[in-house]
Formats: structure tokens, sequence, C-alpha cells
């Protein structure tokens, strides 16, 4: 029998898809991975995957977010600061004791990255 934990994968708001789609995939470096709609987006990078979902109210995407945790996160941060992502946070511990990078979206999506400052052998 096949093991499939539970996940939980976040639907965020866009207001323009086509420009959802761009970011993801130029910027950040997800793969597209369906639906090829006007309406809906689902986006993948290794185990990480985001929905997208249009929205004509553009105060929506400021005030969601979802986060994402784990090991990767210091290689990640590594690679989106040299690739030059638009409104990247500094990497640092966070006074609850994570260290924590941030990203916003085009359209204000907060992804916040973030993983236990014992994992991190970057400074």
């Amino acid at each position: 029998m096949q093991h499939d934990p539970a996940r939980c994968i976040p639907i965020l708001p866009s207001p323009d898809i086509a420009a959802t789609r761009a970011f993801y995939r130029d910027s950040l470096g997800f793969t597209v991975i369906g639906p090829e709609a006007d309406n809906h987006l689902i986006v993948r990078r290794g185990s990480m995957e985001l929905h997208f979902w249009l929205t004509d109210d553009p105060a929506l995407p400021p005030v969601s977010s979802c986060y994402i945790r784990g090991g990767e996160v210091p290689a990640l941060y590594r690679e989106f600061a040299a690739r030059g992502v638009q409104r990247l946070s500094d990497f640092a511990v966070r006074p609850w004791n994570m260290k924590e990078f941030y990203i916003h979206d085009p359209h204000g999506n907060l992804l916040r990255f973030g993983c236990n400052p014992e994992e991190v052998r970057i400074g």
C-alpha cells in the first residue's frame, strides 16, 4: 500500500492569473501543472504546491498568505536572492525563534518561508 500523507495546499486569490503564472514560473521556478484556465492556476515546485483562484477584489491578496516550512528553506533563500526576486525580505531569526524570509507576489499574497535556526548553516 502506498503511503499518501494528508497535505495542506493553500488556495490564494489572484486578480490576474496570467501575471501570477508568470511570476511563480519565471521568478520562483515553479512548474505550472494545470489547469490552463483563466480562472484557476496550480503550480508546483518539489513538494510545494500552490493553487490560485481568480478574484475581482484586489483587496484580497494583500490579506492572504501561506507558510512554507522545512530544511530546504535556506537553499530557496539563496536561490531567490541570486535570481533577484523582488520584495524578498532578509533571512533572519524572528522573535518566535524561527529563521524566516518573506516574499510578496505581484498582487500582495505573502509567502512566509521558515525553518528552525538549528537547521541553517548560512548567515
